[in-house]
């Protein structure tokens, strides 16, 4: 079977799009698929694969998975990337409504070049803080909105926050690659997240500005996680760490967080998507 794909990526958050809006000869098993086509040596290479779906009353549809072939509910760089694609091919306005795992959500083309979407801006939904949004089990309990965590013979401090998906944030110095890459997968599979959790280290800057490294949960080190500078930002302001709009600086570029402060208020991304090539994959099922 011959898989028409797309690879677009937000800040080198990157994705292999699949439209099967229409219906597929023969239904691939997603999960295995996205393990493939993911692998950077043996397939094309990405964070995930993200099918676009029909939605009724809405523009589209998405389904992620990641590079492992888990199931995520939201991913903002791949939302922004998804809104690019049906706006560059005149399939949504500048305004768009995509059905996600986490709920409906809300892009919007602020910038524009030649008829090709270059910057989108999204409304991400309200932030939740309780250990129950973001999966907790265990000793933190169910309202508790920050735990301390043993990792390589040091405690330190974690916040969790849910942007659809679950994220654990922690700030102080900028954790190196090599730290990221033994601190990531214990954390990501720690016995409070029953559902595993995207994990963060945050450095603040200044009042504006911040930077992030990510471990997303089933990709590991990604160059940028849109929902994870969200959340991280959001996180920072509640602390009075940074004020609104902020900045967050990640390995692949810039992305910028608006977030009111108010209880069950909204917080905004705005950041680039960029399409990189297209493609066809003959899928045998291995």
């Amino acid at each position: 079977m011959k898989l028409e794909f797309w690879k677009l990526h937000g800040c080198g958050n990157d994705y292999l799009f699949m439209d099967v809006r229409n219906p597929l000869a023969l239904e691939p098993d997603w999960p295995r698929l996205a393990r493939r086509l993911s692998d950077r040596r043996w397939g094309v290479g990405a964070d995930g694969l993200i099918t676009i779906n029909a939605a009724a009353g809405h523009d589209a549809r998405m389904r992620i998975f990641n590079a492992d072939g888990s199931e995520s509910e939201m991913c903002g760089n791949g939302l922004r990337a998804m809104a690019k694609w049906l706006y560059d091919r005149g399939e949504a306005g500048r305004a768009q409504s995509i059905v996600t795992g986490a709920g409906v959500l809300y892009p919007d083309v602020v910038e524009a070049v030649q008829g090709r979407a270059v910057r989108i801006r999204v409304n991400m939904g309200s932030p939740r803080f309780s250990g129950a949004a973001v999966g907790m089990t265990g000793d933190p309990g169910q309202s508790c909105e920050c735990g301390q965590f043993s990792i390589e013979g040091e405690n330190l401090t974690g916040h969790w926050v849910s942007m659809g998906n679950p994220h654990v944030v922690f700030f102080g110095a900028l954790w190196s690659l090599e730290q990221m890459a033994r601190r990531g997968p214990l954390l990501e599979r720690h016995v409070w997240f029953r559902h595993r959790i995207n994990v963060h280290s945050a450095e603040i800057l200044d009042r504006h500005r911040m930077r992030m490294r990510h471990w997303e949960r089933g990709s590991g080190i990604t160059m940028a996680c849109g929902t994870g500078a969200t959340g991280g930002a959001i996180l920072a302001s509640r602390l009075r760490l940074v004020e609104m709009p902020a900045v967050v600086e990640v390995p692949g570029g810039e992305l910028v967080v608006e977030w009111s402060g108010q209880e069950n208020a909204p917080a905004f991304l705005t950041g680039p998507a960029e399409e990189v090539f297209h493609g066809f994959w003959e899928w045998n099922g291995t």
